[in-house]
This record gives structure tokens, C-alpha cells and sequence, in this order.
């Protein structure tokens, strides 16, 4: 299982492997829901409603933002600024929760101490990739032709335009949705597997497989749901200051921070501001979260195998 578990022999693997197997993981989920990731950035930072109804929203639903995109910009545009990242998390999270363990306080299974040692190590992790993160939200927001060419140029540009400072944008919105929302999932996720090995006791190690993919798809739409509109605060003030790519696809603002653009968006979008782009990000947690918790497992599991057969 995901965490430490003093009961389970299948935890005797390093912490090398333990970062290895959450970056394959993290690197095979991206690979597959990156156009999701895509079309979600573009829906969060669109300013007009996402409706048929309005003439002048470049972007309506799923499907037909995926096929103008493919117009506009080909098919590489569904991987602009491509990095995994979930190995940090991962990580953190395997060393939390055998400390956990090993001062004697808490059971380091309980979905509580999940809650907590996810939302710590997705701390840890925010604050060594967020520039990262925010380069990867200016390619996949950003169309033909480009003002970034390259990860180098973006780097460079961003540098002598904002400082520093630029690339930890949206950092506070981020650091306050991060924890709840990493640790809803292994925590959720360690409940929904209590609740599915409940519901099908006899299904035993047949079922792993499933059990994970399913209990980390309901994790990762559940979490999402309840923390995502700190999720479009942080794309919109991620792309401050990068308003000229913004131009061709309809109306930009700037924001002063976190509640300033919260208040904007209240007063300009209203309620349902707050969770344009939800429909594919729900998608995209499902998928993501499911393959990531499956390939993590598996990854593990096929670590441990290969320890047993050398000996």
C-alpha cells in the first residue's frame, strides 16, 4: 500500500525505489493526461464564459477545444511544458509516514496521518518544483506563435522581465490548496481502499489492481472538487505579466494577488468563475490520480519481486 505499513512485507524497498517508482509513475500518467492538463489551463485563464452562447469565448467545451486546438497549433501542443514531478511527493510522503511510525504516537495506516504526511510532502515538493510548475502554465497557456521557443528561452526571458520573483507567481494560492488537496488523496485514498477490500473481501489479490486504480480515481475527483478554485487563483496569477500570449484568445487581466483576484473574479465571472475548467480537470483527476497510485503500486510491488528473486 501507499505509506509506510509495519505490516506489510512488501515495504521493504529503498527510498531510491521509492522515488523511482513515483517518478515512472508520475512520468506514464503525465504522458497520458497532459491534453486534459492542457485544455484545463486554457478554460481556467479564459476571462469569457465558457458558452456557446457568447460569441466572443474562443473556447466551449472539451471536444471542441481539443479540436481547435489541433487546428491552430497541431498536435505537440497538448504537451507544452511536459515535466513529472510526483516523485518528490511520493518520497516525502513514504519517509513521513514511517516516522509516523516510529515515534509510536499514531498508526501510521490511519487516514488521518495520510492526510497529514501527503499534505506536508506535496509542501515539500511545491516549493522545489513551483517554478517549474509555473513555466509548464505559460507553454500550455500560451498559442502560435509562441512566445517562449524553448524551456531555455522561457527561463531567460522570464529573468530579465520579472526577476526572480516571477517564477514563484502564484505561490500562496498554491501553498494553501496544496496540502488539503495532497492530503485529501492519500487520505481518501487509503479509505477507499479500506471501503472497497470491505465490499469485496473475497476478491483478495485478483482485485489489486482494479482496487487501486478505481480508489485513486475517486480520490483524485474527490480532492480536486473540494480545493479547486484555488486551483484557477493560482493559474491566473501565474501567467501575470503574460499578457501578450494571452491576446489572440479574448479578454486578460492583471491581478494584485490572491484576493484580488478572487474578488475579480466573483464580480466579472461570478460564482461559476470559480470552476471554469472543472468538467476536464475532474477528468483529468481521475485519470491522473488512478494511474499514478496504480503504477506507483505496481512499480513498488515489482521492486520488492526482484529483491526476493536475487535473494
Amino acid at each position: 500500500m501507499v505509506g509506510y505499513d509495519p505490516k506489510a512485507d512488501s515495504r521493504n524497498i529503498s527510498s531510491f525505489e521509492v522515488a523511482v517508482a513515483g517518478s515512472v509513475s508520475g512520468f506514464v500518467t503525465r504522458v497520458l493526461i497532459s491534453p486534459l492538463d492542457v485544455i484545463k489551463i486554457r478554460f481556467q485563464l479564459q476571462i469569457e464564459r465558457l458558452s456557446r452562447g457568447d460569441p466572443s469565448a474562443k473556447y466551449h467545451g472539451i471536444l471542441q477545444a481539443a479540436r481547435q486546438i489541433l487546428q491552430e497549433e497541431g498536435p505537440t501542443a497538448f504537451w507544452k511544458g511536459h515535466v513529472p514531478a510526483q516523485f518528490l511527493s511520493f518520497l516525502s510522503f513514504e519517509m513521513l509516514t514511517e516516522l509516523v511510525h516510529r515515534t509510536g504516537v499514531h498508526d501510521a495506516r490511519d487516514s488521518s496521518v495520510h492526510f497529514v504526511c501527503g499534505g506536508l510532502s506535496a509542501c515539500v515538493a511545491t516549493l522545489a518544483v513551483h517554478p517549474v510548475d509555473v513555466l509548464r502554465t505559460r507553454f500550455a497557456a500560451q498559442g502560435e506563435p509562441k512566445v517562449y521557443k524553448t524551456l531555455r528561452d522561457a527561463v531567460a526571458t522570464m529573468y530579465k522581465a520579472e526577476g526572480p520573483l516571477g517564477f514563484y507567481k502564484g505561490l500562496n494560492p498554491t501553498l494553501i490548496a496544496v496540502f488539503p488537496y495532497a492530503g485529501f488523496q492519500f487520505a481518501f485514498y487509503n479509505s477507499l481502499k479500506r471501503l472497497y477490500e470491505w465490499a469485496t473481501p473475497a476478491e483478495g489479490a485478483k482485485s489489486e489492481n482494479l482496487k487501486n486504480l478505481l480508489c485513486g480515481s475517486g480520490a483524485g475527483v474527490i480532492s480536486k472538487t473540494l480545493t479547486y478554485p484555488l486551483d484557477l487563483f493560482k493559474k491566473r496569477l501565474q501567467v501575470g505579466g503574460f499578457e501578450q500570449a494571452r491576446a489572440a484568445f479574448g479578454q486578460v487581466r492583471s491581478y494584485r494577488g490572491l484576493l484580488d483576484c478572487a474578488r475579480q473574479v466573483l464580480r466579472e465571472e461570478g460564482v461559476p468563475g470559480f470552476f471554469k475548467g472543472l468538467s476536464p480537470s475532474l477528468l483529468k483527476a481521475a485519470l491522473s490520480t488512478g494511474c499514478v497510485f496504480f503504477w506507483y503500486e505496481f512499480f513498488c510491488d515489482l521492486f520488492h519481486r526482484m529483491r526476493q528473486a536475487h535473494g
